[in-house]
């Protein structure tokens, strides 16, 4: 398990520091409300056994999430991550995907295949 002794937010990251100094980084986009939080929110949270928590946000870090390799969304999910108010199976069903694998890759659960990206991008970016 990593040990992360500090953490810090610039722009759309939060980043972190280990104990043996190394700096990770990850994308605010994968934590809707933290991203969205003020800077006195982001200070108020909790380190427990196996990461960060911020109560009055509902949010939770792990430490280990720090060391996956997608730290930054791909343009597809960064796409979806940022159009809140886009219906994801309308979407999907434009795109002619099924909406539960569009959830899936939003959520960062499965990597795109190359279609599938393209196919989001293709939408967003006609």
């Amino acid at each position: 398990m990593v040990t992360i002794n500090k953490i810090w937010f610039e722009g759309e990251w939060i980043y972190a520091q280990t104990e043996d100094g190394k700096i990770l980084r990850q994308s605010l986009l994968w934590y809707p409300r933290l991203y969205k939080a003020s800077a006195d929110s982001r200070e108020k949270y909790k380190i427990g056994y196996s990461g960060f928590h911020w109560k009055d946000l509902d949010e939770d870090i792990s430490f280990e999430s720090f060391l996956y390799p997608d730290a930054d969304p791909s343009p597809g999910q960064r796409f979806l991550l940022t159009h809140l108010n886009l219906n994801i199976r309308s979407f999907a069903e434009k795109i002619g995907y099924p909406a539960e694998e569009l959830y899936r890759y939003k959520a960062g659960f499965i990597s795109p295949t190359p279609a599938l990206e393209a196919a989001i991008l293709s939408y967003a970016n006609p």
